[in-house]
């Protein structure tokens, strides 16, 4: 019972730290010009991300590779799961249809990342340079080239865009610009929000470590499904927050580029799994996560690419797609993890 409560406390610290991150996020983006293609894809992308960085690497030096891994796997799958809910649950303002298309990108290069890491937990490679293996520092500098790729295409559209910014400025800075946060209030508490958010992270970790344990789910399918749900958290209720303030390229953003940002995280794992490679210590169940992840990411970009306009009994049928993919997975991952 103690871990079940130190998990939803966690759990909860967390929900309210997300809110905040989406807020300051948005003021940061409009203080500063970046927009929130840039702002969602990198910035709050991985301040909604500390959670599997501190909760993962906590679970490795644990000795839990698997529930460390199936959470990146399962963190990238919940955010495709929330994509959805946040085009289907009230306001209903169609999220995925007023997405930027400059969204498919960011959700290339998490297709791209969550690939080429499946192809890694499948080849499981021992090879390792000074402790480290030569693929995650692979999968980490793809990382780095694409988000330098993504903040060049926003730095462009930024500048094609700049008269049409500045004719909207004269128009409303009477309005709504006093009431966003200033820009060194929006950097502190951004940054304060972020170190609630990594604080918690740990033991977030270990009871999620001892509820794996005691509920014989295994530590593959536990680490997957629970803790790739809850160390989602920030994502979903920053997404939330972001739709309701209209920004949704914020949202999207912040979806799409903690995916990718997930897969850099496996750097910092194979640093916490001294004498070895990460890759090497896992189950080839994960190879079943990362290309379910890949699957409801190419729905997510599809439904973004197309915007479709039915509606089927008021739910965007992409949206339902994707809901059912999820369930679909979790079943599939759940009889190949051997928690059956």
């Amino acid at each position: 019972m103690i871990d079940l409560g130190l998990f939803v406390l966690c759990g909860a610290v967390i929900v309210l730290a997300g809110t905040a991150l989406a807020r300051f996020g948005d003021a940061i983006g409009e203080r500063t010009g970046l927009g929130g293609l840039w702002i969602g894809s990198v910035l709050l992308a991985a301040a909604t991300s500390l959670p599997e960085i501190a909760t993962d690497v906590s679970a490795v030096r644990m000795g839990a590779v698997d529930l460390a891994v199936g959470d990146l796997f399962g963190s990238s799958m919940a955010n495709m799961l929330i994509l959805a809910l946040i085009d289907i649950l009230p306001p209903r303002v169609g999220v995925l249809r007023r997405a930027a298309l400059d969204h498919a990108l960011s959700a290339a290069l998490a297709l791209t990342l969550n690939g080429l890491a499946a192809a890694l937990v499948l080849a499981r490679p021992e090879t390792t340079v000074l402790g480290v293996s030569p693929g995650s520092v692979l999968v980490c500098a793809v990382f780095v080239a694409g988000t330098r790729a993504v903040y060049r295409h926003s730095a462009r559209a930024r500048g094609a865009s700049e008269t049409d910014a500045n004719r909207a400025e004269d128009g409303a800075t009477s309005g709504g610009a006093s009431q966003t946060p200033t820009l060194r209030r929006a950097i502190a508490g951004f940054a304060l929000a972020s170190a609630v958010i990594l604080l918690a992270a740990p033991t977030f970790a270990h009871s999620a470590k001892a509820l794996a344990d005691a509920t014989g789910l295994g530590s593959t399918f536990f680490g997957t499904l629970v803790v790739g749900l809850a160390t989602s958290l920030p994502e979903l209720v920053a997404s939330i927050a972001a739709v309701r303030m209209g920004a949704y390229d914020l949202a999207v953003g912040n979806l799409f580029g903690s995916n990718a940002f997930n897969m850099a995280i496996f750097l910092a794992l194979d640093l916490a799994h001294p004498g070895a490679s990460i890759f090497a210590a896992l189950s080839p169940v994960h190879a079943i996560s990362a290309l379910f992840a890949t699957v409801l990411m190419s729905l997510g970009l599809a439904a973004i690419v197309f915007r479709a306009e039915r509606r089927l009994a008021m739910i965007e049928p992409d949206s339902l797609i994707m809901i059912v993919a999820y369930a679909l997975a979790m079943w599939f991952i759940y009889t190949r993890s051997g928690a059956a």
